[in-house]
């Protein structure tokens, strides 16, 4: 073998090294050869190995084996002290002692912060996610639509929305009434009876109400592309109504004024953030609609690429970023929850970004820009329900998982031919389901001591319930949103999809009459 030996001419330490080009060129590509060839095998491989490390772990933490030197002696968190309210402020204006409930300014503070950046998710986050994955001459539509979902629902909410979800039960928990129509009774000087005890109810009336403007604008993804403007913003105030608040009530209403809780609660179903109430109910409200105004011009025929990647990637970040006001937040308050959601949400997200990634390479021999950006909502939106209720170890196989499901009916809709457009279905639909799953196998009362132990904890029942919830979610949201479009197109006048002509010229120029990018810009 042909030996070539150089020197390296540093004079005060000179050495020689040798190198054999023929011989690591060679090497080289058998090693990049056998990895190309056996990619699938090194995939599996490196998701047993981590999937199954977790699970031991996950389980293992439980049962006081998880932990290892000094910190294995920790109190469990049901017994640890936060403390809330230690002393009561005279509101504003009172001279007299202080009365009512405390209100915590630490935890207001939080709430109001957190309130604040799950705000951006909708105009910020989905919008630009959205409005990248779209094609250019209907971007700026997808991104109007998002900004003024924000500005419908803020004023249903306001009206009667947060009544008929969170407010005293009407009966059998499947709806609240009338009781806190205008925000009456919703006061900025005294928590909710049964809400967020140390914050003003009027501050978790608005953190929830940006869970409430978030849930429509993800169904856009079903109808981009084809729908009517002034369809969409009747339906967007129909379906927060018959959807979101029904689905909502049901799980989240602890019965005010003690009435009834939500049916959904009273049997003991986990939901932390919303992976059933906001994921599963737009994703398959998605899902019908894509289904009920049928394909776009040229679906399957002409290539429908999102039009600007880097909006893409901004949307996902700012919906990563939203995500930590999003999950820590539904805590209700500063403290121990709220730090482990904030922890949850994060790994879980980054573990099914590489992980899909990954899956892509192992397809198609390329990593890829919007699948990682894919796959860190993906997880976002599984960790959602399980994200105060799980441990670490258990929220890197929520990571695995929420990827791999969402990979995989993301292919399943492709081959069905179901134009989904921007993949509200298999992203929040499916990934929904899937949280909501394996949040009934992980949870766990040494996490949160207001939960239920799960599956693998000794409570099979746990995993039931949560299965029931998603399965009501489906059922309800499929069901009233194909009722809902189809009243709203037998009235509307030519019905609720845009012409032909409106939909080859492009919904930015034939429903909004503007441009997202000047003539110049290519």
């Amino acid at each position: 073998m042909h030996i070539i030996i150089k020197r390296v001419f540093d004079y005060k330490k000179p050495f020689i090294f040798c190198s054999f080009p023929n011989y690591n060129k060679s090497m080289s590509m058998n090693v990049l050869s056998s990895v190309e060839s056996h990619k699938w095998k090194l995939i599996l491989v490196l998701a047993t190995v981590v999937v199954g490390t977790s699970g031991i772990f996950a389980v293992g933490e439980h049962n006081a084996i998880g932990q290892f030197g000094p910190l294995n002696k920790l109190s469990s968190p049901a017994t640890t002290a936060e403390y809330h309210c230690t002393k009561p402020i005279t509101p504003p204006g009172n001279t007299s002692q202080a009365i009512g409930p405390c209100i915590d300014p630490g935890d207001t503070a939080f709430m109001y912060i957190a309130a604040i950046i799950v705000m951006i998710m909708t105009p910020g986050g989905v919008g630009f996610l959205y409005g990248g994955l779209t094609r250019r001459k209907n971007s700026l539509t997808v991104i109007l639509q998002s900004f003024l979902v924000y500005a419908i629902v803020s004023i249903q909410w306001v009206v009667y929305g947060y009544s008929i979800m969170f407010g005293p039960d009407a009966g059998y928990g499947f709806i609240g009434n009338l009781d806190w129509v205008g925000m009456n009774n919703v006061l900025n000087n005294a928590p909710a009876d049964v809400y967020a005890p140390s914050i003003p109810h009027l501050a978790y009336a608005m953190f929830q109400l940006m869970f409430a403007a978030i849930t429509p604008a993800l169904a856009i993804a079903g109808y981009a592309d084809r729908l009517k403007m002034s369809a969409f913003l009747i339906h967007i105030v129909l379906w927060t109504t018959f959807v979101y608040d029904f689905a909502g009530h049901w799980n989240w209403s602890l019965g005010s004024q003690g009435t009834h809780p939500g049916w959904l609660a009273a049997l003991g179903a986990e939901d932390f953030a919303g992976g059933t109430v906001i994921h599963i109910t737009s994703g398959f409200a998605g899902l019908v609609t894509a289904m009920f105004l049928g394909r776009r011009l040229g679906y399957g025929k002409a290539p429908f690429e999102p039009h600007s990647i880097p909006l893409i990637m901004l949307g996902t970040v700012l919906l990563w970023y939203g995500w930590f006001g999003f999950n820590p937040g539904s805590a209700g308050s500063a403290g121990f929850l709220e730090t482990e959601a904030f922890q949850n949400t994060n790994i879980a997200t980054a573990v099914s970004a590489m992980w899909w990634m990954f899956l892509s390479w192992a397809h198609t021999g390329k990593t890829s820009a919007v699948g990682a950006a894919t796959g860190a909502v993906a997880a976002l939106v599984a960790i959602t329900p399980a994200s105060g209720f799980i441990g670490v170890y258990a929220s890197i196989i929520m990571g695995f998982a929420a990827a791999t499901v969402g990979f995989y009916c993301l292919i399943l809709k492709n081959r069905k031919r179901v134009d989904d457009a921007l993949d509200t279905w298999a992203v929040h639909g499916m990934c929904g389901v899937a949280g909501a799953l394996i949040t009934g196998l992980f949870s766990e009362k040494r996490i949160n001591p207001a939960a239920n132990n799960g599956l693998f904890f000794g409570n099979p029942r746990q995993e039931l319930v949560n299965a029931t919830g998603a399965a009501a979610a489906v059922a309800w949201s499929f069901g009233i949103t194909f009722i809902i479009w189809k009243v709203m197109d037998w009235v509307w006048p030519g019905g609720v999809r845009v012409t032909p002509r409106e939909e080859e010229i492009g919904l930015d120029l034939s429903q909004v009459g503007e441009r997202a990018y000047s003539e110049s810009v290519s």
